[in-house]
């Protein structure tokens, strides 16, 4: 496996590597299925994933890496596998929080998370202060979030000012618009990630992903590691990224 990683590493340009990489965390239900367990133990075994994602940028220099890690609609699910994430979301901050310091990561988080369990919402709040001055890399959770709603919160955000005569409809841009969306911060996505062989992109990041490469693999997330990370760069290093232009005009 090691050897496999550094292979493939070794193929990437790390002058030419995605600056915003998103990862939609998808398949730790159906991982646990096969193995004839219960969904939760899927997630659990997902924190691997999560770590060897975090290591892989690392590695390849990446400073932004945002991880689809609770979507608004996954409120839906039975309150017993929704407890259990959220508690888990608790001991795995507790845990991880010596990683980040060392490795000189930075926590944030883009979501409705005042619906979050008040455990879950202090310890989230402790790790992103303790980790607001790391600067080599930055780690952006999306829990409680939808895109859709991120981009009405923006529109109503938007509305107000204008009523209230701080802005003008004429001003409105798509440059000024993302200065309202909760990833006001971090720079559009350049990689968007799928795991577990599904070809959507489920209302994660709509706007900041207009020009992302989407790169899918049939790996579940709880076997995602390195090695798989490694061959999403290098598919999106193959690719022409035009930006509306023509081939021509970039050369």
């Amino acid at each position: 496996m090691k050897r496999m990683s550094a292979t493939l590493k070794n193929k990437i340009n790390l002058a030419r590597v995605p600056q915003h990489l998103a990862i939609i965390m998808d398949g730790n239900g159906r991982w646990a299925k096969k193995k004839g367990m219960l969904r939760t133990f899927g997630h659990q075994n997902a924190i691997k994933a999560v770590r060897s994602a975090i290591e892989g940028c690392n590695e390849l220099n990446i400073p932004y890496l945002t991880l689809y890690a609770f979507s608004s609609e996954n409120w839906k699910r039975p309150t017993e596998e929704v407890n259990f994430l959220m508690n888990l979301l608790f001991k795995t901050l507790t845990k991880e929080l010596h990683t980040f310091q060392e490795n000189n990561i930075r926590l944030r988080t883009i979501g409705s998370t005042q619906l979050l369990p008040a455990q879950a919402q202090a310890e989230l709040n402790k790790v992103i202060d303790a980790t607001k001055n790391n600067t080599k890399a930055t780690l952006t959770l999306a829990l409680s979030y939808g895109s859709q709603d991120e981009i009405i919160d923006a529109v109503k955000k938007i509305c107000k000012e204008v009523v209230g005569n701080q802005k003008s409809i004429e001003s409105i841009s798509p440059e000024d618009f993302r200065n309202y969306l909760y990833t006001t911060e971090l720079p559009d996505v350049d990689l968007m990630i799928r795991t577990s062989g599904e070809l959507r992109i489920s209302n994660f990041l709509l706007w900041q992903s207009a020009y992302a490469e989407l790169h899918f693999t049939k790996v579940l997330w709880p076997d995602f590691r390195k090695k798989d990370l490694f061959k999403a760069v290098i598919d999106y290093q193959s690719r022409e990224r035009r930006f509306g232009k023509t081939g021509e005009q970039l050369v």
